[in-house]
């Protein structure tokens, strides 16, 4: 495992067993050019856990290329995250498991409309595994915090 930027390999894996955002996938179409797809994951015992429905064009990607670039990080300042890449597997063992986990990690309750639906489609999801290759952190929460103001 590569691994590079201000955190070491413990901080990075608290922060993403922690941070409840999307992670975002790149592939690489049949093109050749890169497409990103923000998922929901979880973090456990060193990969990235996702779900997807079985003929989401995330499925179809993977299929044909299982490499892929992430980042999970926050749209907002101050900046920080952890990017990187890795190989992805599929199957379906699993998989409903996972579903119910991201949809309690997400959305918390999952008595919505949404988890009621994504449940309604629990047999045709696919389970995705990423197995990070490398890490690179980067953290400006330091030198981006706010300065105060003195009042007047």
């Amino acid at each position: 495992m590569e691994i590079k930027g201000p955190w070491d390999l413990p901080t990075v894996e608290l922060w993403l067993q922690e941070c409840a955002m999307p992670i975002r996938l790149a592939c690489t179409g049949q093109d050749g050019f890169p497409r990103v797809v923000s998922v929901w994951f979880l973090y456990r015992e060193g990969e990235f856990l996702c779900v997807s429905h079985r003929d989401s064009s995330l499925v179809k990607l993977l299929q044909s290329s299982p490499r892929v670039g992430f980042e999970v990080s926050p749209n907002e300042p101050p900046y920080h995250g952890v990017r990187g890449q890795g190989t992805a597997t599929l199957g379906g063992d699993g998989a409903g498991e996972v579903l119910r986990l991201v949809i309690a990690r997400y959305l918390g309750d999952s008595n919505s409309s949404l988890a009621n639906w994504l449940l309604s489609r629990e047999q045709e999801e696919v389970l995705i595994r990423v197995t990070p290759q490398r890490f690179f952190s980067w953290d400006y929460r330091d030198r981006m915090e706010p300065t105060v103001a003195p009042r007047d």
